[in-house]
């Protein structure tokens, strides 16, 4: 005797696994994401990799391969550098305390419908915590010549204590981003061109807020700054919109 002789017979269903997310290469993420982010790169994704952002799924080959939620991460990371100018120490905060978690591509929208202020990224009145030369090449990965050759070139500064250099948060991250450059033959002389276009926008900055920073008035002072720190705010979004503009002419 069979079943088909029992039609009334129901045999138990059997509950099929959930189809499994399909994985993307890091070529097909690059691919996938150009259009938001004209500058996203292989070698992009692979340093926000090396800075412990992203941990793709590794095939037994070593070939990474992405889920869907990977991308959304990788999205919501460079839209926070995009659109709120966060370095990445305060953008890993923000993914693990949750509050990244579904980062619009556009800046919020105040209640009255005006555009809210972005948020600086980075402080002009803290400085953070200092760095020996062997943290800095420890946690940049940087060749101890270049971080001596940026310093002499002016690009990075370092302050003496006892004999010992230091470096606060903000060289270390000069450092972090130069070497990335150092990958394409870029050298402690060839930043000078930045190290001039920085210090001409400080001096316009200052131009504007000078009677207010030098306020006897405490709050008038603690206004200026925080003007400061969104003047810069816009000026660094302005000059990634005219380099991008300018790229745009080479690739044609």
């Amino acid at each position: 005797m069979t079943v088909a002789d029992h039609p009334e017979i129901e045999l138990p269903v059997e509950e099929s696994a959930p189809p499994r997310e399909k994985s993307m290469t890091i070529g097909a993420v690059t691919k996938a994401l150009k259009q938001e982010f004209p500058d996203i790169s292989i070698s992009k994704i692979r340093y926000l990799e090396d800075q412990k952002l992203l941990m793709p799924r590794r095939t037994p080959g070593g070939y990474r391969l992405y889920s869907p939620s990977d991308v959304q991460r990788l999205r919501t990371i460079l839209r926070l550098q995009r659109d709120e100018f966060l370095p990445l120490r305060v953008i890993r905060q923000e993914l693990a305390s949750g509050r990244a978690a579904d980062a619009a591509p556009v800046a919020a929208t105040a209640g009255d419908g005006r555009r809210a202020a972005r948020r600086p990224s980075v402080s002009v009145s803290e400085r953070g915590p200092l760095y020996s030369l062997d943290d800095v090449v420890e946690e940049t990965r940087a060749d101890p010549a270049l971080v001596r050759e940026l310093e002499e070139y002016g690009v990075i500064k370092s302050e003496n204590r006892a004999g010992v250099k230091y470096y606060d948060e903000t060289e270390r991250e000069i450092v972090r981003a130069v070497a990335e450059l150092a990958r394409y033959g870029v050298g402690g002389r060839n930043l000078r061109v930045f190290r001039s276009s920085a210090d001409r926008e400080a001096a316009l900055l200052q131009q504007i807020l000078a009677p207010a920073l030098r306020s006897r008035n405490p709050q008038r002072r603690k206004e200026a700054v925080e003007a400061l720190e969104n003047l810069a705010a816009v000026t660094s979004h302005l000059k990634h919109l005219l380099l991008v503009r300018d790229l745009r002419t080479i690739v044609g």
